[in-house]
């Protein structure tokens, strides 16, 4: 039953018509989304640590797995697996508890809009940010739920350094790029062969035989 993800279905071949427009309008206007009180508290309690020097962020961390793996592979530096389910963040805080994670990994539980916003509001920087698991929602009618059409994205781009997506959709890999464009920063879309898949999801699309993409800025 493992190599058995079914390939991303969607009426959509090419970047949505009315994504550049979206995002025009989400770099124009200020999101005036407020941090839930949780979501405060969660920040508050990194916050100072962020602050100390440019991290990395791992963007929906899932079970934390692939937070411990970008800790060893940047061991200098503080890496911050966010998500905002316990259950799947219980995986690797038990690892964690068991003395089995890299001392400069953070699992963190909050919503990862919060986090953004907060973050950006605290003028703290990354280093990297790696968006690893999956968030297509592939009908075209679903496109501002999408990471680069969502009114998030100005907070995403605010913490600088390199971004780094991944999906087996090619369509919203190329997307990312024509959302970072249009706020005038250069990437690559490609496909790619992780020599040590990062996420299980990486794993199962591998094994189950689908491409793989990502898309770099810089």
């Amino acid at each position: 039953m493992f190599a058995n993800s079914r390939a991303v279905e969607s009426s959509q071949t090419t970047a949505h018509p009315r994504l550049r427009e979206i995002v025009r309008r989400h770099l124009q206007a200020p999101y005036l989304h407020r941090p839930s009180a949780a979501g405060r508290a969660a920040f508050a309690a990194v916050q100072e640590r962020l602050a100390a020097a440019p991290f990395v962020l791992d963007a929906g961390c899932g079970t934390g797995a692939s937070t411990f793996g970008l800790a060893r592979e940047h061991p200098r530096d503080v890496v911050i697996g966010v998500d905002k389910s316990a259950a799947r963040l219980g995986a690797g805080e038990r690892l964690a508890a068991r003395g089995m994670a890299p001392p400069n990994a953070i699992l963190l539980r909050c919503d990862l809009v919060d986090f953004w916003r907060l973050a950006a509001a605290a003028a703290v920087r990354c280093v990297r940010q790696y968006l690893l698991y999956p968030n297509p929602w592939p009908k075209p009618e679903q496109l501002r739920r999408r990471w680069h059409a969502h009114p998030i994205l100005p907070s995403i781009i605010a913490l600088g350094g390199t971004i780094e997506l991944r999906t087996n959709w090619k369509v919203y890999a190329e997307e990312f790029s024509v959302a970072l464009d249009e706020a005038g920063i250069e990437s690559r879309c490609e496909t790619f062969a992780p020599r040590e898949p990062a996420t299980p999801f990486e794993r199962k699309y591998a094994a189950s035989g689908h491409a793989l993409w990502r898309c770099v800025a810089g």
